[in-house]
């Protein structure tokens, strides 16, 4: 589906190509990136096995992109879009960037903690409300995530086939 330039559509579009860079990586397939006023101002896929680094989400990997390039790591008037619902992590990553917006894809049922098992960006501790709006192509989204998942399991098994017939 093309997708008018500037929709949440298009952005989520070019979210889901850096999450195939992710996949290409053997990574799980993440991608976020962050706009503000109509420019792309930070991107990030997925790569915490291949850097070493367990915070090495999409989220912040495009928060610290975009924090580099602006000079600033407060981000207000800007919207991050993710393939997959964040986790805590990257949510409190979020409000300490000062995003204004989120969209993201498809939800998380194991560790999303915007709407899956936590709304933590309801929190009344918070000092910085971010507006959510989720769903977007998550179709594809899903879709890209569980392609992913079932490709590792199917390697997984010639694996262990490959062992026994080997014993």
């Amino acid at each position: 589906m093309d997708s008018a330039p500037g929709t949440d559509e298009y952005w989520m579009g070019r979210a889901l190509a850096l999450a195939r860079q992710a996949a290409e990586q053997d990574e799980v397939p993440v991608g976020a990136l962050i706009v503000r006023d109509g420019e792309v101002i930070g991107v990030g896929f997925n790569c915490p096995i291949g850097s070493h680094d367990p915070s090495a989400h999409a989220e912040i990997r495009a928060l610290r992109d975009a924090a580099q390039k602006t000079g600033n790591y407060r981000l207000a008037g800007a919207t991050l879009y993710v393939t997959i619902e964040p986790c805590t992590m990257c949510a409190g990553a979020l409000v300490h960037g000062r995003i204004s917006r989120l969209v993201y894809g498809a939800t998380e049922p194991k560790a999303g903690a915007v709407v899956s098992q936590t709304r933590f960006l309801e929190q009344p501790f918070l000092n910085w409300r971010i507006d959510v709006t989720g769903g977007v192509l998550a179709g594809e989204c899903e879709q890209l995530i569980s392609d992913f998942f079932s490709r590792r399991r199917d390697a997984k098994r010639r694996g262990r086939m490959q062992v026994k017939a080997d014993s």
